[in-house]
């Protein structure tokens, strides 16, 4: 089998509502599935919809969010300048992939929910029959994806994110613009979820989703697992 072609889609939203503190992609929700794509030998893009630098969650690169992943991140040059120098969404093909990854951080509620490029992308994956995946808030993504009868892809399927229990957590439930585990059900999503902060993702047919940091590298070993069927 030739080395898979994985996109991995990034946000470019730095500002967190109107609070004045910055957000971005969560550091390890990027790093333990970039790792995890790499070390299988798979081909990687990093795209965002600005293109050029993506923004990392400076909470995400505290002490207490390090994992062996991120460690290893901080100390590759390679994978910080692919980082500088994402490539736009506007210009990433379905056909030019073989699946696509969401990484989380707050950053997406903001910029990927209603990007009317990364909804043509993801249901144009779909039509091909290749996987999506995401977690953590990233899943905001697959919101509003349309199948051809009209319905919402994720109506009916089982799928995970970020619960609003995670979100009362780190204090910001009146902060982002909406509650992804409240939006998900609103479309008619089979929620899932375990307790706050513990692993846990969930594959139903091409959808793969995930609840929180701890579940990225799940995420990600799941979606190397649906490329081999």
């Amino acid at each position: 089998m030739s080395a898979a072609r994985i996109l991995m889609v990034l946000t470019s939203h730095d500002e967190m509502g109107d609070t004045g503190h910055k957000t971005g992609f969560w550091a390890e929700e990027f790093a333990a599935p970039y790792y995890t794509f790499l070390d299988a030998g798979c081909e990687i893009t990093l795209a965002t919809p600005k293109g050029g630098a993506a923004p990392i969650d400076p909470n995400s690169e505290g002490e207490d969010a390090q994992t062996d992943a991120t460690r290893r991140f901080y100390a590759d040059d390679d994978a910080k300048a692919r980082i500088a120098r994402t490539v736009r969404l506007a210009d990433m093909r379905a056909e030019d992939f073989d699946t696509v990854f969401y990484p989380g951080g707050h950053g997406p509620l903001w910029d990927l929910t209603d990007n009317k490029d990364s909804i043509a992308l993801l249901e144009d994956f779909l039509r091909q029959q290749k996987p999506i995946a995401s977690v953590c808030h990233a899943p905001t993504a697959f919101l509003n994806l349309k199948d051809e009868q009209g319905e919402f892809v994720i109506k009916g399927k089982r799928v995970a994110g970020f619960t609003n229990e995670e979100e009362a957590a780190v204090g910001l439930t009146d902060v982002v613009p909406h509650l992804l585990e409240d939006e998900l059900k609103r479309r008619g999503a089979d929620y899932q979820k375990v307790e706050a902060f513990a692993p846990f993702a969930v594959a139903d047919g091409l959808v793969i989703t995930g609840q929180n940091p701890a579940s990225s590298e799940v995420v990600a070993e799941k979606l190397l697992e649906a490329l081999k069927r």
